[in-house]
């Protein structure tokens, strides 16, 4: 027994142990002993080394408690301080050790199969066969446990207040495409003769109805976000008071949390208004088109034969012909000259094969094959096409492009256009996001939605004009001499930015004057 005890006894205070550390040569001391030698050796300009085998260290060891010396330690002396004084972490100050109910010794090891603390002897006599760690691993097992609990919590709190800002942002934009229709629709009506008024009214209470439902209900799934927040919050808030618990509480209570699972709430806010009034629309766009063209045709022969008729006769016949639908701007260059606006191609949307020259205003195809170029995000990555980095959400617009070959497609697209995929959806013209004029050698053809239409006249162009009337919906295309070609009508919801598919050997300049 004397030999034991000069085992767990320090050579420099003669004492047992407190807090035995061990250092890289092997012996053994209490923690403030040693560090008091060394304390008092580097006043001295001694370095740090051992005081028994006078092993020297290049820079003072890191002390580390030796936990099994502790345990023999305490296992002789149930009074014994050493383990109880070393249970200290870091800015927390000491934890008193509890004890056993049986024994009276300090509780050292947890036994996983019983779920419970339990001391030294307790851990031979009656969980001998049993898997037991120390108390201060399990516990911090459990930390670990909780800590990773406390992240995901966190990490649905986020997703959460990211939908919560989602949602809030789709509620905005569905107000202002919701009021975008609405104004569309009352301008259609606004222009139509008498009759119509009773139609336009019924369509605007659908239209106020339709918007009252439509953000209702994404407001009550708001609500739902910001409730599953304040929930998650509260869970974290219990997971925190948990670390504040003795050991054997911490570890039960770390058991039993759960983290909240709760339903997923969707953050779109799409209302199928467009849909809903595609029949009206339809309508309206047909009328509208007879309206300015047809019509205006009419007026303008029989203004011509009636020469004797007096200015106060026709008067009340011109004031019917302009339309927002598809306005009737005079078809002189200076007309259209009122609405011109500078462009520039948007290099970072460019396709490997197109170079851009002349200030960003020229778009060539290359035929020596594509060139490196940096990833982006909006690159078209298999698509020969580019878009203007001008885009519009308002007002009258007017360009012109000048086209070496007619091998192109001249459109306008939303921002949303697919980029990245192979085929034809990336395409101008050819998906619901974008309207399009195809020049062919033999013909001109008019492009939504992968829909065709084949349109009648001369087919060579070398110069095209584009008209965006972005409230009225309309997109009009003016061949050489200001020759109408042809003309979209739709009611935009999304910033238009000009559009160009190039084919191969072709080069298109964005005319200045």
């Amino acid at each position: 027994m004397d030999s034991q005890n000069s085992n767990l006894t320090c050579v420099i205070c003669l004492e047992r142990f407190r807090i035995p550390v061990t250092i890289p040569c092997g012996h053994t001391f209490c923690q403030k002993c040693i560090s008091t030698h060394w304390d008092t050796k580097s006043k001295s300009n001694i370095g740090p080394q051992c005081p028994m085998c006078n092993t020297k260290f290049e820079s003072r060891p890191t002390l580390k408690r030796n936990v099994s010396l502790c345990m023999l330690t305490e296992a002789t002396n149930s009074t014994g301080p050493c383990c109880r004084d070393s249970l200290t972490r870091g800015g927390e100050g000491a934890r008193a050790m509890l004890l056993c109910d049986q024994h009276k010794k300090p509780l050292v090891y947890y036994c996983r199969n019983d779920r419970t603390s339990v001391c030294y002897e307790c851990g031979i006599s009656e969980c001998d066969n049993h898997d037991k760690v120390l108390l201060e691993t399990e516990r911090e097992n459990q930390e670990l446990l909780l800590e990773r609990k406390s992240t995901e919590v966190g990490k649905l709190i986020e997703e959460t207040e990211k939908n919560i800002k989602d949602l809030a942002e789709n509620i905005n934009q569905a107000k202002v495409a919701l009021q975008q229709t609405s104004t569309w629709v009352n301008v259609k009506f606004s222009t139509l003769i008498k009759v119509l008024t009773e139609k336009q009214e019924a369509t605007e209470l659908f239209v106020e109805e339709q918007q009252e439902l439509a953000i209702g209900e994404a407001e009550l799934r708001l609500g739902e976000l910001e409730e599953n927040c304040r929930i998650l919050r509260e869970s974290q808030e219990h997971i925190a008071a948990v670390h504040n618990l003795p050991d054997t509480e911490l570890i039960k209570e770390s058991m039993v949390i759960e983290v909240p699972r709760l339903k997923d709430v969707p953050t779109d806010v799409t209302p199928n208004l467009q849909d809903r009034l595609n029949c009206v629309t339809d309508v309206l766009s047909r009328v509208s088109k007879l309206v300015c063209e047809d019509l205006d045709k009419a007026v303008s022969s029989a203004v011509g034969q009636d020469k004797d008729g007096s200015p106060q006769d026709k008067r009340p016949i011109l004031a019917v012909v302009p339309s927002p639908a598809a306005p009737c701007h005079p078809s002189a260059k200076e007309g259209l000259n009122a609405y011109r606006c500078s462009l520039t191609f948007d290099p970072r949307t460019a396709n490997g094969h197109l170079v851009l020259s002349q200030e960003n205003r020229r778009a060539e195809h290359l035929t020596s094959g594509p060139r490196p170029v940096p990833s982006h995000e909006a690159r078209f990555d298999h698509t020969w096409q580019v878009l203007c980095f001008q885009g519009f959400t308002g007002g009258q617009h007017y360009w012109e492009l000048e086209v070496s070959k007619p091998w192109a497609y001249l459109g306008v697209t939303y921002e949303t256009i697919p980029r990245k995929e192979k085929g034809k959806r990336c395409m101008v013209g050819m998906n619901e996001l974008s309207w399009s004029l195809q020049l062919d050698e033999h013909q001109l053809s008019a492009w939504h939605n992968g829909r065709r239409e084949t349109l009648a006249g001369p087919s060579q162009h070398g110069r095209i004009g584009m008209l965006l009337d972005y409230e009225a919906g309309t997109l009009t295309y003016y061949g050489d001499g200001q020759t109408r070609l042809h003309a979209f009508h739709c009611a935009f919801t999304q910033q238009l930015f000009p559009a160009c598919w190039i084919g191969e050997g072709v080069s298109i300049t964005l005319c200045s004057t």
